[in-house]
Parts: structure tokens; sequence; C-alpha cells
């Protein structure tokens, strides 16, 4: 297939772009550079140096024979994406690139402006574009299963049926964001939504829990080719805070009760996901949604297998709770049906002490490159 990923340089942009140029799929990455900008406004740059996506393409070139396509370019100019729409025909379009910080997001008027401009932007340039240069086209866009918030019931994989007053329908699943990033995400979902039943659009929503892990099969050719790994309170997940934070000597800084549960997932997994959706393309005028995850845990639970990890490295792993810094239920029902892509294949890698094991060695090469004023909360929701 002709594959077109956007946001190619990202934590998942890059390493998506590898996997399937090695498949075979012929690849074309577009980036800005938005999150290397922003991280190094915020002073909260990546612990591995990553070079640029055309020194990276490069190197992958050299290591595996195999090409990717880069071209640096802002897609909310409309003229780079129907460039690129136009120019590179492709069968799927991958849309990564979006500002993916909750907490950037919620920063000021100025972070939260940008972050509503670009997603928003972005995704109704890759619509348009489509819709005038390659309509038989399938996006594929990374929502977030923070779209959901955390109702008190189950979370249906998109949809949901509801009965009222003796009739049924069927609706998108209520959303109920906690961060203007989650909610520019339903804005994604809705736009694309209103384009599928207008103008027949084929849409495939993955609706992805937080992203662990810095190994896949190409990364684990050339440290180069590593994904980019923030661990700060703007840009890192709470998995990557709490790794750095194990082999930097500090406790683990869980925010308020630690019951916050979240559907989590390996790389590899993010991986196979993206395949499997490019591969099995719904019917043309179709919203696809999944939910994209493989297990659940507490935060406190991450906390606890992060100690036991680091503890059996000699470590020293210590939790410690602080005062949460977001606006968020700290105990609440979680249960989000996640099936959809188990039925197209997927095979899930778990959080297992090995792959934190291997993680964690990962980053203990880079001890002296963590900046310990980055790690604690700098943002707060009010």
């Amino acid at each position: 297939m002709r594959i077109l990923v956007l946001g190619g340089d990202g934590y998942l942009g890059w390493p998506t772009s590898m996997y399937l140029a090695v498949k075979g799929h012929e690849v074309f990455a577009i980036d800005n550079y938005l999150r290397r900008t922003v991280a190094l406004a915020t002073n909260s740059e990546a612990l591995i140096p990553s070079p640029n996506l055309e020194e990276r393409a490069q190197t992958f070139k050299d290591v595996t024979g195999s090409e990717i396509g880069v071209r640096i370019g802002d897609l909310r100019d409309i003229k780079v994406m129907e460039e690129a729409i136009n120019g590179f025909k492709p069968d799927a379009v991958i849309h990564y690139a979006e500002q993916p910080s909750a907490p950037y997001s919620m920063m000021g008027y100025d972070e939260a402006l940008l972050t509503l401009d670009n997603n928003l932007k972005v995704t109704f340039n890759l619509v348009w574009s489509v819709i005038n240069h390659r309509p038989e086209c399938h996006i594929i866009k990374l929502g977030t299963m923070g779209e959901y918030g955390t109702p008190e019931i189950d979370i249906e994989e998109g949809w949901i049926e509801i009965e009222h007053k003796g009739r049924r329908g069927r609706f998108l699943f209520p959303r109920q964001a906690g961060s203007l990033y989650h909610t520019t995400k339903i804005m994604d979902t809705d736009l694309l939504w209103f384009y599928v039943r207008t103008f027949g659009l084929t849409v495939t929503d993955l609706m992805q829990g937080p992203v662990y892990g810095l190994s896949s099969d190409e990364t684990e050719l050339d440290s180069r080719l590593l994904p980019n790994f923030h661990y700060d309170d703007i840009f890192g997940t709470v998995i990557n805070r709490f790794l750095v934070q194990a082999v930097a000597g500090e406790p683990l800084t869980v925010y308020g009760a630690g019951g916050q549960t979240r559907g989590y997932l390996n790389l590899r997994d993010t991986l196979q996901c993206v395949e499997l959706a490019a591969l099995n393309a719904p019917e043309k005028g179709t919203l696809r949604v999944f939910n994209q995850l493989t297990e659940c845990f507490t935060v406190n639970e991450i906390a606890e297998r992060i100690q036991r990890t680091g503890n059996r490295m000699r470590l020293d792993v210590k939790i410690e709770r602080i005062d949460n810094p977001r606006k968020e239920a700290e105990q609440h029902y979680y249960n989000p049906v996640h099936t959809g892509l188990l039925e197209l294949g997927l095979k899930p890698h778990h959080m297992t002490d090995e792959v934190l094991d291997g993680m964690l060695e990962t980053i203990l090469p880079y001890k002296e490159r963590i900046n310990r004023g980055v790690i604690q909360p700098r943002v707060r929701w009010s």
C-alpha cells in the first residue's frame, strides 16, 4: 500500500513509518517539528537525543535498505497538505499530526490556542484534500480514550445503542474530556463524522490509550532509530515519568489518590493496530471506531509495578503521593470494550516485569541527562 504518515517525526509517527516500510509498504512521512519546538520552549526536551527526520530516514535506509520518503512542512498550510495528498496519492493516511499534550493545552491562552488551531486545522485540511484529490483514500485518525472521560457505565467501542421513549437509535458514545487537548480530539471525531455522512469518506478512528515502550524490531537495529522519549510533566506519560524517577533516585509521584484508571498498550501493539486498520479498511462512507488498548491499570498499580522492578535492579524505589494538579476523578469505574482490533488479529504484548526491565535498562545510560526540575508538576488545571 501507499501510506502517508502525518506527524512522522513523533513518538508514534517515526516507529510507525519504519514498521510499515519494513513490511513492504511505500511510506511517506511529513512533520513540521512542532513537538520538538514546543518541547524546547517549555524545557521539556526528550531524554534520548534524536536525529532530525531526514537523518533518521537516511540511517534507516543504511541499516535496512528500505526507504521512507520525508518532507518537513506545516500541514496547517492547505497547500502543503494538498501537495502531499495529490502528489503521493496514498491508499491510506495515518493522522498523528497533532499537539499531543493535555498539560500543555492547559498552560494558558497561547498554548490552548495553538492546540486548538493546530489540531483542528490539520484535520480540516486533511478532510478537504482527500475530498478534492483522493476521495477513495482511507483516513486512519489517532483518537484517544481520553475523549470518553470516566463515565459510570461501560465504554462501548465508539458507538452506543440508546432506547428513549420507546424508540432506539445508534449514536457516538457520549464524550466528556478532561483537558482542552482531549476536547480537540472530540472535535476531530465530530468533523470526521460530519464529512463521512456528507461526502462518503472512509475513516477509522483509533481511540488509543496511553502508549509505553521504546522497543520495536526496527528501533533495536540502531540507537539512532529510537523514538522520542519524554519524561517531563508536560509531554511524558505517567509510565515514562515513573521510570525516569526510578532511575534518578526520586520517589514516584502519584497524583492524588492514585485510583485513576486508564487503558494502556505497548508501542509494538500500536504498530500492529495501525497496520491492521490499514489492511482492513471499512466500507466506503463509514466511520469505524476501535478502542485501542490491551490492559487497564490504576496509577497506583503502575507505581507498584515499577517499584518492584526497580528494586529488583537495586534502584531503591519509593512512592510518594502529591496534590493532583489536574481536575479528574481519582477513584472511578472504568470498563472499556476493546474487541475490534483483537478480532482483526492483534497479538497483545503485556506489561510484564521483563518489559519494564528493558525500558529501565534503555534509560539507565542516559541518567546524567535527566533534568529533575521538569518532572514535578509545572501546570495546574486551575
